[in-house]
């Protein structure tokens, strides 16, 4: 992954700074033996409080990035309320771990972003295949 981001604020530059940081949050090192990837936000999860304060506020960050965008209240609120449960829940000792492995709010809040780009910004429009 290109680690070169760029410091603007089109929705392209937008974009790939948000990629990046949900790629690290979520999805940075694969587990030996599941196929299962895990980021940042599953490995600091499991330090007490401190953890989980820091991971939701990388996770708000994509917020106030999605908030720059131009995106819509609801979908910010759809977004700040998906790092809301995985703060809540993944504070809760050893099953909040589990479910910090499971539940991958920054991977949920790129989507909106990505179809809010897709909608408005089709300049910018992703292309998976």
């Amino acid at each position: 992954m290109d680690l070169d981001l760029p410091l603007g604020t089109d929705p392209v530059a937008v974009l790939r700074r948000v990629e990046m940081l949900e790629h690290v949050l979520e999805r940075a090192v694969a587990l030996p033996g599941i196929r299962r990837k895990v980021g940042l936000d599953a490995v600091i999860g499991l330090v007490p409080v401190a953890g989980d304060v820091v991971a939701a506020a990388l996770g708000m960050y994509l917020v106030w990035e999605a908030r720059n965008l131009g995106m819509s209240k609801w979908q910010l609120a759809r977004m700040t309320t998906n790092v809301g449960v995985d703060t809540l829940l993944g504070a809760i000792p050893v099953a909040g771990d589990l479910f910090d492995f499971m539940f991958r709010s920054n991977r949920r809040n790129l989507k909106i972003i990505r179809r809010h780009i897709d909608r408005h910004h089709p300049h910018a429009r992703v292309i998976e295949g």
